[in-house]
């Protein structure tokens, strides 16, 4: 079992900090607290059988639709003419 730091696990599996921290607090991955220096260190223990499912984990993340600009362009289009014709129809009531 290998002790690895918190940025240094980010590092390794391409991840931001942020999320390596909100897995060790709802407790994906084992963690040790170590005092070093009068500070709190946290450790994130490497078990294979943690890894094995943190990369599966980050793989069907990875695995999703990627995002389209050009679905996103062709949904707002869609959704300014809705809004020019609710105008239209509302200069006419008034």
């Amino acid at each position: 079992m290998e002790k690895v730091s918190l940025k240094a696990y980010a590092v390794k599996h391409k991840l931001s900090l942020f999320n390596v921290v909100k897995m060790t607090k709802s407790g994906q991955v084992p963690t040790e607290t170590v005092v070093e220096n009068g500070k709190d260190a946290v450790y994130i223990l490497i078990d294979e059988k943690v890894e094995k499912n943190v990369t599966q984990t980050i793989q069907s993340i990875k695995e999703k639709e990627p995002y389209s600009m050009r679905k996103e362009n062709e949904r707002l289009k869609k959704e300014v003419e809705k809004l020019k014709k609710e105008i239209e129809l509302l200069k006419k009531r008034v």
